[in-house]
């Protein structure tokens, strides 16, 4: 795989940690007269991202207690239940969701924090079978997925 690309961004001071892992939510209403909110809102909601590098700049921050620190990150992969027809490494995929039933013991990687449905994504990897049988009758494959 290539070196993901960084883009900097402000997080808040407590979560500004190498490694960690989010899923960007958007602006919040205090934001809306800060002078510096476009470093902050500079990514796509409802992804997921990892800190690879954090700076040493800090601003105050009306959200974020401590302020928030300048930090590099890269989009974070997901793991996710796809259809197995689907689910061949580095072949590109809409992510589609064709199941809404909330109490199935595989909702949670049906619906993965951070992908977002009707997107694109790589299959970067076939981790193996569903942990459970789809009571759908699919046959699902789980793989850990990345923006195309």
């Amino acid at each position: 795989m290539t070196d993901a690309k960084t883009k900097v961004t402000l997080i808040g001071t407590t979560y500004a940690r190498q490694g960690v892992e989010f899923i960007y939510e958007g602006e919040a209403a205090a934001c809306e007269t800060c002078k510096v909110k476009k470093a902050c809102h500079n990514l796509v909601k409802g992804r997921k991202y990892r800190i690879v590098t954090i700076r040493t700049t800090h601003h105050e921050c009306p959200v974020h207690f401590n302020g928030a620190n300048a930090v590099e990150v890269t989009e974070a992969s997901s793991s996710a239940l796809i259809s197995a027809e689907m689910a061949i490494v580095n072949s590109k995929i809409k992510f589609e969701v064709s199941c809404n039933k909330g109490d199935c013991k595989s909702f949670d990687l049906c619906h993965p924090d951070g992908v977002i449905e009707g997107e694109k994504y790589i299959v970067t990897d076939v981790l193996g079978n569903a942990p459970d049988i789809c009571e759908k009758g699919r046959t699902l494959k789980l793989v850990e997925l990345r923006n195309a």
